[in-house]
């Protein structure tokens, strides 16, 4: 098998692994297995998994509230992300930071944050941190179309900016905040046209096409690893469910017409048509690929289930520094 179609089985694999993990993630929470409120990421597949297959282990990444599919993207285990969402030791942060702050520091995922655009700064840190030590690593901010209207966004791209850092901003420009169409928070229908304002270059590509996202994203971080500094990527995308859950929890705001002509854009089963009509890749090999990361859920699952919830005296350890008695 050629590295090149090692590559494509390999984005197509972690689109699956986002997909199911989500929406099994969701039922569970909705049938009140999971506690709080998931923020799925499905129909987004394609920007974490084209964004993060051209990043290396020790680069970093920040995430948004809407951030497992970021961590599965960049190598998350299943197992330890299904035990961290039910809040059990065994997880990714010891089950205590749960949907909106799970992180895992071994792959450089920084974490996903509860608070709009928070990510941002963060992984304009990182890149600070990069820069000063000498490092050739490269960190990527995920963040929605409405981070861009608060001001620490607009600080930490100045930043950015102005000391040259190796940053990539990548856009999930997903058409909502919340429940506010872009278009009603912002008099531009393009976030890259932000990109002008600081001096640094931006692009538009479809968000829902994995191939377009990973040439735009590769190109950006081979700019800010030999020192080119930041750059701005917007991905046109679509998130398929609301803002928390499956269900629609009696809060209607999208057309349904909206919702139906972007899931006929799937970046999943489109890049599965494509690869089988240029004969790159087979659907039996597509069927395993679903097949074994059925199987893997169901094993998450069933991991976390028999794991068991943090003791009490662990509370306090690793909130900022261990806490001894």
């Amino acid at each position: 098998m050629s590295p090149a179609t090692e590559k494509l089985l390999a984005m197509h694999r972690n689109m699956v692994r986002i997909r199911l993990f989500e929406e099994t993630a969701g039922r569970l929470m909705e049938t009140g297995k999971m506690p709080g409120f998931l923020h799925l990421y499905v129909g987004q597949e394609a920007v974490a998994v084209g964004t993060c297959e051209a990043l290396r282990i020790d680069d970093y990444i920040t995430s948004t509230h809407r951030g497992h599919g970021h961590l599965v993207a960049k190598g998350g285990n299943l197992h330890e992300m299904m035990a961290e969402l039910m809040g059990k030791a065994t997880g990714s942060c010891g089950g205590k930071g749960g949907s909106m702050h799970i992180n895992d520091l071994r792959l450089g995922m920084l974490g996903a944050n509860g608070i709009v655009g928070a990510g941002v700064p963060i992984a304009v840190g990182a890149g600070f941190r990069n820069k000063y030590l000498g490092t050739d690593q490269v960190s990527v901010s995920f963040f929605g179309d409405a981070s861009t209207n608060i001001g620490a966004f607009h600080e930490a791209i100045n930043m950015a900016s102005a000391l040259h850092l190796p940053v990539v901003f990548v856009c999930e420009h997903n058409m909502y905040g919340e429940y506010t169409p872009t278009d009603r928070a912002m008099v531009i229908a393009d976030i890259v046209d932000r990109a002008a304002g600081y001096g640094m270059p931006g692009v538009i590509v479809d968000g829902m096409d994995v191939l377009a996202v990973h040439e735009a994203v590769t190109e950006a971080v081979a700019r800010a690893r030999r020192g080119d500094g930041p750059s701005l990527v917007e991905c046109k995308t679509y998130r398929y469910y609301n803002h928390h859950g499956i269900q629609n929890l009696g809060l209607k705001y999208r057309p349904d017409a909206e919702v139906l002509a972007w899931k006929e854009r799937d970046p999943i089963f489109t890049f599965e048509d494509r690869m089988i009509e240029t004969g790159r890749l087979s659907r039996e090999q597509f069927d395993q690929i679903w097949a074994e990361v059925r199987a893997d859920i169901d094993a998450a699952i069933a991991f976390a289930d028999d794991s068991p919830f943090p003791e009490p005296d662990r509370l306090l350890a690793g909130v900022y520094t261990e806490v001894s008695a």
